[in-house]
């Protein structure tokens, strides 16, 4: 099961949060680091998607990966905020090296990122959830917001 999720970390949230940003960075403006306040946000956005991948492993039994879900529906941890801090944690680390790199194209990259999220819960994983889990789902939706706030 742990290399199920490290294959998934590395294959999805690694290749969109880090893998493609560095790439686009080193290939189009090199790395020159301008605002290095960005990297606080960008360590923010890591350490939370981290605990969320942890939280999935340990308390859901299952993976981040569509192959290996987790088993329980995970409520606690970040969960308790945000259905999603998964994808906010994503957009975290994107926006950070947006702004550490000051670069407009990943800020734009990120935009893309947080829509085509937006329409993958909202069309895909919550329908799923509702009917894999029931009325745990439709309780907990109804009490944590679905991205933040009240």
């Amino acid at each position: 099961m742990f290399l199920r999720a490290l294959v998934a970390f590395l294959a999805m949230p690694g290749m969109v949060a880090y893998a493609l940003p560095v790439a686009w960075l080193w290939r189009v403006q090199g790395l020159r680091l301008v605002a290095p306040w960005g990297l606080v946000v960008l360590v923010t956005g890591t350490l939370g998607l981290l605990w969320c991948v942890r939280d999935f492993y340990v308390r859901g039994k299952g993976t981040l990966a569509p192959w290996a879900p987790p088993e329980r529906l995970v409520v606690a941890g970040l969960y308790r905020y945000s259905r999603n801090p998964m994808y906010i944690s994503v957009l975290l680390v994107l926006l950070g090296w947006a702004a550490s790199f000051a670069s407009r194209d990943l800020l734009v990259y990120c935009g893309l990122i947080a829509l085509a999220f937006h329409l993958r819960v909202v069309y895909g994983e919550e329908p799923w959830l509702a009917q894999r889990h029931g009325e745990a789902w439709r309780t907990y939706a109804a009490r944590v917001p679905r991205w933040f706030g009240s």
